[in-house]
C-alpha cells in the first residue's frame, strides 16, 4: 500500500517538472511545439485508455462469467465516462486549452485562473484512471498488476510533462511572471493525486462494478482528447506535425503497458 501512495504522486511529478519549462523560456511557445506536445498528450492518453482501461475491464468482465457479452460494461462505463466530462463541461465555466490569454493584464489574471480550471477539471478522469487501476490491483484481480499500474502512471507522467508546459509558458507569454507561472501550472495537476486517493477510498464500496469504473475512466479521458487536445494540435495552418506528435505518444504509452504490463 506504500508503494501505491507514492506511485499516485508520479502523475504530479511529471506537471511540476512540465511546468518548469517556463524558467527555460525565451520568447513565446512556439506554435508547432504547442501542436507537438497536444498530440503527443493526446496518443499517450488513448494508448492508455486502450490498454490499461478497457482491456482490463473486458477482461475482468470476462472473468465474471459474462462471455461474449465481456464488452458490456466496458461499453455502458465508456459512455457515462463522456456524458460526465461533458457534464462537467457544460456546468463549470471555463477557458478550453486553444483559447487565447493574450490580452490586458486584468484580462490575463482572470483568463489564466479559467485556463487552469480547465486543465484541473481535465485531470479528473486522469486521477480517476490512475485510482481505479490501482484499486483494481489492491483488489487481487489478475488482470491488473503492479507493474502495469504503473505503466499508465508512467505515462500519464509523461504526457502531463507537456501538458504543465502548454499552461505555464503561454501564460507567462501572456504577461504573467515565470514564478506565477510555474505555480499555476503545478496548481493544475493537484488534482490527479487527489482524485486517485478518493477513487481509490471508494473502490472499497464498488469492487462489483470495477469494470465499469475502468471504462468510465477511459471514457473521461477520450472525451478531454477529441475535445480539447486534438483541435489544439490541428490548429491554425494545416500541419501534420501534431499528427505525429499523436503517434509518438500512441506508441510510447503502448510499448510502456505492453513491456510492463
Amino acid at each position: 500500500m506504500k508503494e501505491v501512495m507514492l506511485a499516485i504522486w508520479v502523475p504530479f511529478l511529471g506537471t511540476t517538472l512540465g511546468s518548469a519549462c517556463v524558467f527555460f523560456m525565451k520568447g513565446q511557445l512556439k506554435e508547432k511545439v504547442q501542436k507537438v506536445l497536444s498530440g503527443f498528450a493526446g496518443g499517450v492518453m488513448i494508448a492508455a485508455s486502450v490498454w490499461s482501461l478497457l482491456i482490463p475491464a473486458m477482461e475482468m468482465s470476462e472473468e465474471s462469467g459474462l462471455g461474449k457479452l465481456a464488452f458490456g460494461p466496458a461499453a455502458i462505463g465508456l459512455m457515462l465516462g463522456v456524458l460526465f466530462l461533458l457534464l462537467l463541461d457544460k456546468l463549470i465555466p471555463h477557458l478550453h486549452v486553444n483559447e487565447d490569454v493574450s490580452e490586458g493584464p486584468k484580462v490575463n489574471l482572470q483568463k489564466s485562473t479559467m485556463l487552469i480550471l480547465a486543465v484541473a477539471l481535465h485531470n479528473i478522469p486522469e486521477g480517476m484512471a490512475v485510482g481505479v487501476t490501482f484499486a483494481g490491483m489492491l483488489s487481487g484481480d489478475t488482470s491488473i498488476t503492479f507493474m502495469g499500474a504503473m505503466a499508465l502512471t508512467i505515462g500519464i507522467a509523461i504526457q502531463n510533462f507537456p501538458e504543465g508546459a502548454i499552461i505555464s509558458m503561454p501564460v507567462c507569454a501572456a504577461g504573467v511572471s515565470k514564478k506565477r507561472a510555474f505555480l499555476y501550472g503545478t496548481l493544475s495537476g493537484v488534482v490527479e493525486p487527489l482524485g486517485a486517493l478518493v477513487t481509490i477510498w471508494l473502490s472499497h464500496y464498488l469492487l462489483g462494478v470495477m469494470p465499469y469504473l475502468l471504462a468510465f475512466a477511459a471514457g473521461a479521458m477520450i472525451y478531454v482528447v477529441v475535445e480539447e487536445l486534438i483541435p489544439e494540435s490541428a490548429a491554425g495552418e494545416h500541419s501534420n506535425i501534431g499528427t505525429v506528435g499523436f503517434a509518438v505518444g500512441f506508441v510510447i504509452m503502448m510499448i510502456l503497458d505492453v513491456a510492463l504490463g
